[in-house]
C-alpha cells in the first residue's frame, strides 16, 4: 500500500533520533536544562529567582523552590487574564484542564506553543514512529485512528483562552492532514456533554475504517460496548484492520482481560503517559511493559524520593542519580512555565541507559495508616490477580482505611464494580489479601495473625456505581479517572451512600 509505506518512512526518520537521547541521557537533559533558564531569564518568574545567574542544575534546585498545583496558581491565574511573559517567554493560548479526580475544583495548567509542537505532537509521532519501528509490517496508515478525547470549555475570565483537555487541545490543532486521518471529526470530539457526545460517536464510528485505538481504558471499554450494542457485532466485524491499542491514564491490568475478550487476538497495546503536563513516555518495547522515559521534549526531570515526601525541604534527585526499583515522585520543569512543579505521579526505574520506568501511583493516592505504605501499583496487580483466578471481570475499584473504634480495629475497605462477578466473593478477597501481602512486605508486616491490620472488606458495588459518582462530580469522559486509593473516606463515603441510595 503506498501511502501507508510513505508514512511509515516518514515516521522512522525519527527513530535515530530517539537512538541519541537513550545514547547520553545526561547530556540531552543538561542542554534541555539550559534552554529552558535562558528561554524564561526575562520573565516575571525568571526575573525574581535570577535565571540569568543560574549556571547549574545545582544551583538551580538550591534556589527554586518544590512547587505543587497551589504554589503557581496565582501566576496561572494572571495568565488567563491576558497577561504574558509570566512563567514562559511565549504567549500562553491554551490552558489544559486537569483529568485528576481527586479536587473538586479544576485545575488548569498553561500550555505554550513550544510545549504544544515539541513536547505533546512530538510524543504522538514518536509514538507512531515506535510503533511502526517494532511491526515492520504495520498497514496502520491505511486506516482511521479512532481518538477518545475531552472537550472544551469557555473561559469566564473572558479572556481568548482555548479551556479543555488536554486531548482537546490537541484535536482543536490538528494540522488537516492529520484531522483527516483521524474520528470521529472535531465537531463531535469536542462536545462537551460526554453522554450525547458518547451516542454521536458511536454512530459515527461505526462506519469507518478503524485501525488504531487511543484513550483512557476505562472510557474507551464503554465506547467498545456501545458499539457492539448498536451494532449487534463485535468489534472485529466492525473494524476488521483493527491492529493497536495506544492507551494511558490509568494502569491497563485491572482491565486487560476484559479487552482480550472484545478485541481480536492478534490486538497489538502500546501505554503512553501523555498528562496536562506533559507527554512523558511511551512503551518502546514488545517484551516489556516499562516505558521509555522521553528525554528531548523541552521537559527537565527531578525525583523526589517517596519517603521524603512529607518533608517541608524534601532531597531531590538528578536523573542520573536515580537508584533502579525505588518509588519517586516526579518533579518537572518545562516549556510551558512549569518550574520544579510536582505533578503528582510516582514513578520507579526498572532500567538505565536508557531510562526505562513505571508509574507506581499518585503523591496523593496511597493508604497508610500504620506504615503499610500501600501504593496503586501493589493494588492493580493485586486486583489482577484476584480477578483472574475467580473468573472475574473488575470494571472500577477503589479503597480507603475502614476504623472500627469500638473493637479498636483497622482494616482496608474496598468497593469493587465487577463487569463480570467472581465465583466467589470470599475467595476473590481471601486471594486480593495474600496478592498484596506478596508484594508489599509493609502490609505483609503488619496483617500479620492481624495484630495491626484486619482482613479487608471487599463490597461488590451495583452496576454503574462509580459513574453515578463521576457524573455528581461533573467528570464523565475524557480523560477523567477514578482515585484508586485514598488515605481518608472522603471518596468511599460518598460511593457507599450510592450504593446505600440504590438499595
Amino acid at each position: 500500500m503506498p501511502f501507508n509505506s510513505l508514512i511509515n518512512k516518514i515516521m522512522l526518520r525519527r527513530i535515530p533520533q530517539i537512538e541519541a537521547f537513550m545514547k547520553d541521557p545526561a547530556g540531552v537533559q543538561n542542554k534541555v536544562f539550559t534552554e529552558l533558564i535562558n528561554n524564561a531569564k526575562n520573565t516575571v518568574w525568571g526575573n525574581f529567582y535570577d535565571f540569568k545567574s543560574i549556571k547549574t542544575q545545582q544551583t538551580f534546585a538550591q534556589r527554586v523552590p518544590v512547587n505543587t498545583y497551589d504554589d503557581l496558581l496565582p501566576f496561572f491565574e494572571r495568565i488567563l487574564k491576558g497577561e504574558q511573559n509570566v512563567l514562559w517567554n511565549t504567549d500562553i493560548k491554551w490552558f489544559s484542564k486537569s483529568s485528576g479526580t481527586t479536587s473538586t475544583r479544576s485545575k488548569f495548567i498553561p500550555v505554550s506553543k513550544e510545549s504544544l509542537e515539541e513536547c505533546h505532537y512530538k510524543g504522538g509521532k514518536d509514538m507512531l514512529a515506535i510503533y511502526c519501528n517494532n511491526h515492520p509490517d504495520s498497514n496502520i496508515f491505511n486506516g482511521s485512528s479512532l481518538a477518545l478525547g475531552g472537550s472544551r470549555q469557555e473561559n469566564a475570565v473572558g479572556s481568548d483562552m482555548f479551556l479543555g483537555d488536554v486531548s482537546a487541545i490537541l484535536i482543536d490543532n490538528l494540522p488537516f492532514w492529520a484531522e483527516w486521518y483521524r474520528v470521529p471529526k472535531k465537531e463531535i470530539a469536542l462536545m462537551p456533554e460526554w453522554e450525547e457526545k458518547l451516542q454521536k460517536m458511536i454512530q459515527s464510528v461505526s462506519n469507518e475504517n478503524v485501525s488504531s485505538l487511543s484513550g483512557v481504558p476505562s472510557w474507551m471499554m464503554v465506547l467498545l460496548k456501545g458499539i457492539i450494542q448498536y451494532t449487534g457485532k463485535q468489534i472485529q466485524q466492525v473494524w476488521p484492520n483493527l491492529e493497536v491499542y495506544f492507551h494511558g491514564g490509568v494502569s491497563f491490568k485491572p482491565y486487560s482481560k476484559q479487552y482480550s475478550e472484545i478485541l481480536p487476538e492478534s490486538m497489538n497495546y502500546m501505554e503512553t503517559y501523555n498528562a496536562s503536563e506533559g507527554f512523558f513516555g511511551l512503551q518502546d518495547r514488545t517484551d516489556s511493559s516499562s516505558m521509555l522515559l522521553l528525554l528531548d521534549y523541552g521537559i527537565y526531570y527531578e525525583f523526589i524520593p517517596f519517603e521524603d515526601l512529607e518533608k517541608q525541604n524534601p532531597k531531590t534527585l538528578p536523573l542520573e542519580d536515580v537508584e533502579l526499583n525505588k518509588n519517586y515522585a516526579m518533579l518537572i520543569s518545562t516549556n510551558g512555565g512549569l518550574w520544579r512543579y510536582m505533578i503528582g505521579d510516582t514513578v520507579m526505574f526498572t532500567e538505565k541507559y536508557p531510562y526505562r520506568f513505571k508509574i507506581t501511583g499518585r503523591t496523593k493516592n496511597y493508604i497508610n495508616i500504620c506504615g503499610e505504605e500501600l501504593i496503586v501499583n501493589n493494588t492493580d496487580k493485586a486486583i489482577n490477580i484476584a480477578a483472574r483466578a475467580t473468573n472475574a471481570l473488575v470494571k472500577d475499584y477503589t479503597g480507603a482505611p475502614l476504623f472500627d473504634k469500638q473493637n479498636n480495629t483497622a482494616r482496608h475497605q474496598w468497593i469493587v464494580e465487577f463487569s463480570q462477578q467472581p465465583d466467589s466473593l470470599e475467595k476473590f478477597t481471601e486471594i486480593f489479601d495474600v496478592s498484596l501481602r506478596n508484594v508489599n512486605s509493609d502490609y505483609d508486616a503488619k496483617r500479620y495473625k492481624n495484630l495491626v491490620l484486619q482482613v479487608p472488606e471487599v463490597i461488590s458495588a451495583p452496576e454503574d456505581t462509580f459513574y453515578k459518582w463521576l457524573k455528581q462530580k461533573g467528570k464523565l469522559g475524557g480523560q477523567h479517572k477514578v482515585p484508586r486509593l485514598a488515605n481518608d473516606r472522603i471518596f468511599i463515603d460518598q460511593l457507599l451512600a450510592i450504593i446505600n441510595q440504590n438499595q
